[in-house]
């Protein structure tokens, strides 16, 4: 990496040296001090698929925390994928993974990129973390750029939507994913060795993919990890054509208008209009391995884990372009994690929590043979929370974050070195008002920015803050608002970008005089039981000045569509809802109904839309329990959207029919899995509307795949 900022250098040793006394407890994580839960008991039934306990580092209820707050769900709503319902959505990329959650989308430039898009928001308005800590790479860059976070051995998966600004920084305006492994182990295992181990395989790419996991304690109270995993697909068989209508209708008028002096043009784009059956240049490799060691006294802990992240992955072309090499996208990360949580005993603040990680990672794109651009980073985020013992109620948390990245393109002049860097402050609280709650939270964040290639430096200081009350109207259900005024600062590339990008084939430009972007808004909820029914409903409302967006101008550069940053006053509303009811409940039968929608629209206040916003969105599934196997169907319907930018495409509603079986083959032992699943069973065609690409990249077509999960 050519930068190195002087003062990112004294504050990264100086985080590490500090680290070696004390290291960040996720936000998300669960509390370390419980133990495990003991084996399942051999005489026990199995419990349904979705709630069972899936192996013995999962109880049967997980309860999403902050830091000093028993329930973080006055000023987010949360959810939680883990288990069966974890192994049902497993891909190669978090996107994938959370697209069937409520208020979740995805980016879905390609088979290879995908991130979780919540309530419409993307990018840098969603912070991915890995146990609490940013994935520091550069996915938040451009769609086309993938996460660098294995999904295959998370234990569990935590979404928080909401004002998460506050708890872990600007880029969580939108919310946060927070994805729980054991990379250093979080509790002493009670047995020799413990091993998790999952293998798939699927015909739409003729995908396989395996993982493995092993946790043993080493004596001393040293507990040590290691865990692998690998994923490989080839072109995603798709339904029909692989190109829009529109699209396909002016590819052939173009071959049409060139037939006469270029014949051979004409054909290549009917080619392209005519492909069909498979999405080219659409396969992808990606593998991980992840060491770590953890040590154990009383209620503290400390620990450090090394992991390497490296994917391959193509990238389709843009239709239109008749010479152009096929892309792709090579990605590997070095990441290092340290952890340390003391109890500080009976004073005040019972625990220190602290986290450190590094990365070192870089990107390149290929067109063919040739590398065009490549992206390095060397980043470094920390966090340090003082968690305050409860009394009478009260609890809560205050605590510092720094985060810095140096990144640097190679190649192409599009992005000039940059440097970021980020101080922030922060403190939550739960206060306890006779029948009601209240929580509320504070961050101030110090951002800056250098460009030192041309002469930029930039300063941004933001203030968040949020109030929420809720109230227990019956013994299950939680009504609540919430009402949030969060910032953040614009990106550097946001700022700086201008040039060519290789893999989205698109001029990007961005815009200096750019400003804080600022939110004030609210939501309203309700969320628990109603009988035996389980019940979650929020409707949100957020006025955004100077809202950061990028749009297609409908100009090109060199042939290729210029793509501006641009700022402006804009609406985000909607809401999003589950509910899920048992139908039939007897001690060898089960039969349960869920029901998921989610909704957002976004205008800006110029009497435009806002580009690359979600449809509304319903789900509806039945599963049937019975002994050891399940069987579950669904529903998934997307609407039309259109309500789209200038020069963006309408995507078509569409419908997709899904089934599965589970089978857990050990009388009384959930541990072992295998679950079969027919995904888009009539094979219909889909196009994200949250997807830069929707022209020219359908969703896959009908999947039968399978996979066998075990924990012992």
């Amino acid at each position: 990496m050519t930068i190195y900022h002087s003062a990112a250098r004294v504050a990264f040793t100086s985080l590490l040296a500090a680290t070696a006394l004390a290291s960040t407890a996720p936000a998300f994580a669960q509390d370390r001090s419980i133990p495990p839960p003991k084996k399942h008991e051999a005489s026990k039934p199995a419990a349904p698929a979705s709630d069972a306990p899936d192996d013995d580092y999962h109880s049967k209820e997980i309860v999403v925390t902050g830091a000093g707050l028993p329930k973080l769900d006055t000023l987010a709503g949360t959810s939680v994928v883990q288990g069966v319902a974890l192994q049902r959505s497993l891909a190669g990329q978090i996107g994938e993974v959370l697209e069937s959650q409520p208020g979740v989308s995805m980016s879905g430039f390609a088979p290879g990129a995908s991130r979780p898009v919540l309530r419409g928001f993307s990018g840098s308005r969603v912070k991915l973390l890995i146990d609490g800590i940013g994935s520091i790479d550069a996915s938040n860059v451009s769609d086309d750029h993938a996460v660098a976070i294995d999904p295959f051995n998370a234990e569990r998966i935590d979404v928080l939507r909401g004002p998460a600004v506050l708890l872990y920084g600007s880029q969580a305006i939108g919310g946060a994913v927070n994805v729980i492994d054991k990379r250093i182990p979080n509790r002493l295992p009670d047995e020799p060795i413990h091993i998790d181990a999952l293998l798939g395989a699927g015909n739409a790419a003729d995908m396989r993919e395996s993982a493995l996991s092993l946790d043993a304690p080493i004596g001393g109270g040293f507990a040590a990890h290691l865990d692998g995993s690998y994923h490989r697909s080839g072109d995603v068989s798709v339904p029909g054509y692989t190109v829009a209508e529109p699209l396909r209708a002016s590819l052939l008028a173009q071959a049409d208008a060139a037939q006469a002096t270029d014949p051979a043009l004409a054909a290549a784009l009917r080619g392209q209009a005519d492909q069909s059956g498979s999405l080219p240049d659409s396969g992808t490799s990606t593998y991980d391995i992840t060491g770590g060691i953890a040590f154990f006294q009383g209620d503290s802990n400390m620990g450090a884990s090394l992991s390497y992240y490296d994917t391959y992955y193509g990238v389709p072309n843009r239709p239109g372009d008749v010479g152009g090499e096929p892309g792709h996208i090579g990605l590997r990360q070095w990441r290092g994690d340290l952890r340390a949580d003391l109890a500080l005993g009976d004073g005040l603040f019972s625990k220190l929590n602290s986290r450190v990680a590094f990365s070192h990672y870089t990107h390149s794109e290929y067109d063919g043979p040739n590398i065009g651009t490549t992206f390095n980073v060397e980043g470094l985020e920390a966090r340090s929370e003082l968690v305050e013992a409860e009394r009478s109620g009260w609890s809560g948390s205050l605590g510092v974050q720094y985060t810095s990245r140096h990144l640097d393109t190679i190649g192409d002049p599009l992005l000039p070195r940059n440097l970021l860097s980020q101080f922030a402050v922060f403190a939550m609280q739960q206060v306890p008002l006779g029948g009601l709650q209240m929580q509320v939270a504070g961050r101030y964040e110090h951002a800056s920015i250098a460009a030192p290639d041309i002469g930029e430096h930039k300063s941004y200081g933001s203030f968040s803050g949020a109030l929420g009350l809720s109230y227990l109207v019956t013994d299950g259900l939680e009504l609540g608002a919430n009402l949030n005024r969060v910032a953040r600062s614009p990106s550097p590339e946001e700022l700086f970008i201008d040039g060519y990008h290789d893999a989205t084939q698109t001029y990007e430009r961005g815009d200096a005089s750019l400003v804080p972007e600022k939110a004030v808004g609210g939501e309203l909820f309700a969320r628990g039981t109603i009988g035996e029914a389980r019940v979650s409903l929020t409707g949100f409302y957020d006025h955004f000045q100077d809202y950061i967006y990028q749009y297609n101008t409908g100009l090109t550069i060199g042939g290729a569509p210029l793509y501006q940053f641009a700022q402006g006053d804009a609406n985000y509303s909607g809401f999003e809802g589950e509910f899920d009811v048992p139908l039939v409940q007897s001690d060898s039968f089960a039969l349960k109904a869920e029901t998921r929608a989610s909704y957002v629209r976004a205008k800006l206040t110029n009497d435009t839309n806002v580009p690359l916003i979600p449809p509304l969105s319903l789900f509806g599934a039945l599963q049937a329990d019975a002994g050891r196997v399940s069987l579950r169907g669904e529903v998934a319907w997307f609407g039309r959207q259109d309500k789209v930018a200038p020069n963006e495409t309408p995507t078509d509603g569409y419908t997709f029919v899904n089934a599965e079986l589970t089978w857990r083959p050990l009388q009384g032992d959930n541990n072992v899995t295998v679950l079969l699943k027919a995904d888009n069973i009539f094979n219909v065609t889909g196009r994200l509307a949250t997807s830069l690409t929707k022209d020219y990249t359908p969703q896959p077509g009908r999947d039968i795949s399978a996979s066998v999960r075990v924990s012992f």
